[in-house]
């Protein structure tokens, strides 16, 4: 199954019929909504709102590891996350999609693995991942490809035939927040090869690797960075432009649920072999 998980300004998945609506409580505590199970032409889709239904998780807080967590609790294999960013790269324009093929992270306090050796959490089941967690091995996962190539290579194809304004990678480069980066700030990450800049991108790519769920994050281009603007940022200019994509995204999702196929066939469920010490 896949799940869906929407950012700033995406709290529910328009053409979704929902099934029913699950409240999970996991080791890694409570996710930052309830998962809704729904149904898109005849495929079921799990979805969870980042921020919570009323946006009342910041970046920084976001309980990453319970909502990767709920998902695998529902039986999602596959994970989309959409995100707003701000536009590093001159090419970008406000209303572009961009999709993500490697990351930069800048974040300093968050949880970033389900694997802590010792201090690992006990927990129920009999795969690999429970395996690796109650026996309290300290893992290293490989990253070169964090994004999994048969999705991004699905939501390339949905773009090109929709005709929609967007780019075919990206690096994501993700800071702390919840403030805005200093012109500064942006500038040394343009430098460091930065296509686009958000908050939430990072543990979650990670996180669901670590599951061996396949990742991909489909961005949507909010504003360009500080200092490129040239005025003030705001969160309402954010949340505005999300609404005004709204439909596309909405008509990118179903092809995008329709067009990929039930069977899996990247590596990205392998990703734990080889990587305990």
């Amino acid at each position: 199954m896949l799940g869906i998980i929407g950012g700033s300004g995406l709290y529910k998945l328009e053409g979704l019929k929902v099934i029913k609506e699950i409240n999970i409580k996991t080791p890694f505590g409570e996710p930052s909504s309830p998962v809704v199970i729904g149904e898109v032409e005849g495929k079921k889709v799990a979805f969870l709102a980042r921020h919570g239904k009323n946006h009342q998780y910041p970046p920084h807080l976001v309980p990453y590891r319970a909502n990767l967590w709920a998902l695998r609790e529902v039986g999602v294999k596959r994970v989309l996350g959409i995100s707003a960013v701000g536009g590093i790269n001159k090419l970008l324009m406000p209303g572009d999609f961009v999709v993500i093929d490697d990351f930069l992270d800048f974040t300093k306090s968050r949880k970033s693995t389900f694997f802590e050796g010792i201090f690992s959490l006990n927990v129920d089941g009999e795969d690999k991942v429970a395996e690796l967690l109650n026996k309290k091995k300290v893992v290293h996962i490989d990253v070169s490809s964090a994004y999994c190539p048969e999705m991004r290579s699905t939501l390339i194809q949905i773009l090109e035939e929709k005709g929609f304004r967007f780019h075919r990678k990206g690096v994501y480069a993700c800071t702390e927040g919840p403030r805005f980066e200093t012109p500064s700030e942006i500038k040394v990450l343009e430098k460091l090869g930065a296509d686009v800049v958000g908050m939430t991108g990072y543990p979650e790519v990670v996180l669901a690797r670590e599951l061996t769920m396949c990742y991909a994050s489909l961005c949507v281009v909010a504003n360009p960075a500080a200092g490129i603007a040239g005025y003030r940022l705001t969160s309402d200019e954010v949340i505005n432009l999300m609404k005004q994509k709204e439909e596309e995204i909405k008509e990118i999702l179903i092809s995008f649920i329709k067009s990929l196929p039930d069977d899996r066939g990247c590596n990205c469920e392998k990703i734990l072999e080889g990587a305990e010490v």
